[in-house]
């Protein structure tokens, strides 16, 4: 055999009406996942049925759970919140943090996680970056110091679950483990939290979790979460309907559409007002707006409509809009229809975007750093004093907030004063005089130990990824599926800045309106509290990718290739077909299923698999096209039956129901002869 060989002999046929000849079918074989021997093959039917069933009336899923916990899960700063079934319109955030920064709003804490020098979880948050700064330097280099970590999972393209994270001092911890003591510790602060308001409360089978994702994030990371739910004890393997996944654009969009209109910030509006310019507006707006947050905060419970916010009557049946989750490490564009009368949404355009968060700007003044002072020096200073280094990156992310499009005076970052004495004993010279020496324009040395950026400074450190993100709304709006946005949403921790939000009025603000929930560090949290309440809200999606499978189809001369002939039994097979479950961009409603029905070749096999392919377009032929590759298999474990007698009735069918249409991919089976549940599995982290 020149494909992969199966285990336990797993063949069949697709079964395909053939006009000219009634009840013809065309023989294939489902391409295996398996390199073992293949054992006593026999020729049996596959039957393979495609079905598309729909749920067309919409009604709220009835909730089994007394709560929803949400976990913003972000890649410089984490959250969570709830809400009670029976109280569906209060949403309550988590406890204040300890700790914090002057300026910096604390109703979410860094996601940083520190560890004992033995492995052993310590603290997390603004604890754990306290902690790890307060270390002497010596023994901070002992310990284990993560931060910004959730990028890895984004940018690792052969995801495992045994792929590793490099701590601040270079030692490596598995990666599951690293994001499972985060999820850990979230579920122990939430649920102490919840065991306070209600101690009658029942954990194990009370909540329900919600885990919020980038819609960019492919099935291997999302799958990844999942299973580190489950080892941080969240929720048990055995019930995996008690944990969602949400994406985090569709829980922004979720949220969004129950807001008031003086909830926003319409950037759009920009009124002429004592004497300023047009412009400085929007930067007026922003700071009325987290002045108005600061307030809130004096209550951490949220009321939301109980049916669509005021916002949404302004929209018309069929208008269409964007949301740009503008976070830490990346930026998810997605595109929604909201669908009168019942609320529902609908995406018009598959999940885009890319890694072009806020982490962009701070990789920018690392940068900036090296041309000063040399990259090697920021490269030892880093490895040398690890507390000293996220010292300077506190320093510099407040200032960073503090920028503005129109700023003219200097902004000042304090440099700790183990940099200045580490950069005198390393290169025999102060910081002042690399100041000067360096061909860096706009930063300047302050006598009080400060670099003073100028505001051109500022703006070039924010410019690359500004332009990146710009660009992609921009590469967005010419899609021929996305026309007539009515409205562009701005959100994320990102979104807070006013740099980023001049920039995306100046590009867009003709073309549409744009408008900032004035929450808008929050809205992704609330949003998915809003999801695990009603997964049900958006009834319509758009494949990622094109999934399917490898077959055999009947060998057509002139069509195929004669590389791919295969002669068995005397006919003539095409291998390598590549037969489509889903084709990208294609849309699949909740609810819709792809089914597919499959036969051991063998008495007695107890288990199946099958590999499962995916490609970026829908035009691909072979499973071995370019572009195409393994990205999970289908198991199927099958109980011990007692085999009939009869030859006919010996093909033993299992059906396996496969939902392209939630935010993971999902599966089902049955043994379509005893009706019972077969083991079903789609694993996409062991290729």
């Amino acid at each position: 055999w020149r494909q992969n060989t199966l285990q336990d002999g797993l063949f069949g046929c697709t079964s395909q009406a053939n006009p000219n000849s009634a009840g013809t079918s065309q023989c294939s074989r489902q391409e295996p996942g398996f390199d073992g021997p293949c054992a006593a093959p026999v020729w049996l039917l596959l039957i393979i049925l495609v079905v598309f069933q729909r749920n067309e009336g919409r009604a709220q899923r009835p909730t089994s759970f007394s709560v929803v916990v949400a976990i913003d899960f972000g890649t410089t700063s984490s959250g969570y919140a709830f809400s009670f079934s029976n109280d569906p319109e209060a949403i309550h955030m988590m406890r204040k943090w300890e700790g914090g920064d002057p300026g910096v709003a604390n109703q979410k804490t860094p996601t940083s996680l520190l560890l004992t020098p033995e492995g052993a979880f310590h603290s997390f948050g603004y604890t754990a970056r306290d902690y790890y700064h307060d270390l002497d330097p010596e023994e901070a280099q002992d310990w284990l110091y993560f931060e910004k970590f959730k990028m890895k999972i984004h940018s690792t393209s052969d995801l495992t679950m045994k792929t590793e994270l490099e701590a601040v001092n270079g030692k490596k911890v598995q990666a599951l483990e690293v994001f499972a003591h985060a999820l850990r510790f979230f579920k122990q602060h939430a649920v102490q939290e919840l065991k306070d308001q209600c101690p009658s409360l029942q954990e194990k089978d009370a909540i329900r979790w919600v885990i919020t994702v980038p819609a960019i994030w492919k099935q291997p990371a999302k799958q990844f979460m999942r299973e580190a739910a489950y080892k941080a004890g969240l929720v048990s393997p055995a019930n995996p309907e008690q944990l969602l996944i949400a994406l985090e654009p569709e829980a922004a969009s979720i949220y969004c559409r129950k807001l008031r209109l003086n909830q926003l910030i319409d950037l759009s509006c920009k009124p002429v007002a004592n004497g300023l310019a047009p412009e400085l507006s929007i930067d007026s707006s922003f700071r009325q707006a987290r002045e108005q947050l600061r307030r809130s905060r004096h209550s951490r419970t949220f009321l939301v409509e109980s049916g669509v916010g005021e916002l949404w009557s302004e929209m018309q049946a069929g208008d269409r809009y964007i949301v740009a989750d503008c976070g830490g490490g990346t930026v998810d564009l997605t595109v929604h229809q909201i669908e009168q009368p019942q609320g529902t949404l609908k995406e018009l355009y598959k999940a885009s975007g890319g890694p072009y968060g806020a982490v962009g700007v701070d990789l920018a003044f690392e940068t900036l750093l090296g041309q000063i002072f040399g990259e090697d020096f920021i490269a030892t200073f880093k490895a040398k004093r690890p507390a000293a280094w996220v010292d300077l990156t506190i320093a510099f992310e407040a200032r960073k907030r503090a920028a503005a499009p129109f700023r003219s005076n200097p902004l000042n970052v304090s440099l700790p004063f183990s940099f200045i004495d580490f950069y005198r004993r390393h290169r025999g010279q102060n910081v002042e005089t690399a100041l000067k020496r360096s061909s860096v324009n706009f930063v300047k040395w302050s006598s009080q130990g400060m670099l003073r950026m100028s505001s051109e400074a500022m703006n070039d450190l924010f410019q690359p990824t500004v332009s990146q993100i710009i660009r992609h709304i921009d590469d967005l709006l010419k899609k021929p599926d996305v026309k007539e946005i009515k409205f562009l949403f701005l959100v994320g921790g990102f979104a807070e800045s006013a740099m980023l939000q001049h920039a995306v009025q100046s590009a867009f603000g003709s073309l549409c309106r744009v408008i900032i929930p004035q929450d808008v560090g929050l809205t992704i949290l609330k949003g998915a509290v809003l999801f695990g309440l009603d997964p049900t809200i958006v009834r319509v999606r758009r494949s990622p990718l094109t999934y399917g499978v490898g077959v055999l189809n009947k060998f057509v001369e002139g069509k195929h290739p004669k590389e791919k002939l295969l002669v068995k039994e005397g006919k003539n097979w095409c291998t390598d077909i590549f037969e489509k479950f889903v084709s990208v961009d294609q849309s699949v409603a909740l609810g819709e299923v792809v089914q597919r029905s499959y036969c051991p070749a063998r008495l007695g096999q107890r288990k199946i698999i099958i590999n499962i392919y995916c490609c970026a377009t829908d035009d691909v032929v072979y499973i071995t096209d370019p572009g195409v590759r393994k990205c999970g298999t289908l198991s199927l474990e099958l109980d011990e039956v007692d085999e009939p007698t009869c030859p006919k009735s010996r093909r033993r069918e299992i059906r396996a129901s496969m939902q392209f249409g939630d935010t993971e991919l999902k599966v089902a089976a049955m043994d379509v002869r005893t009706s019972k549940t077969v083991r079903a599995a789609i694993d996409f982290l062991s290729n």
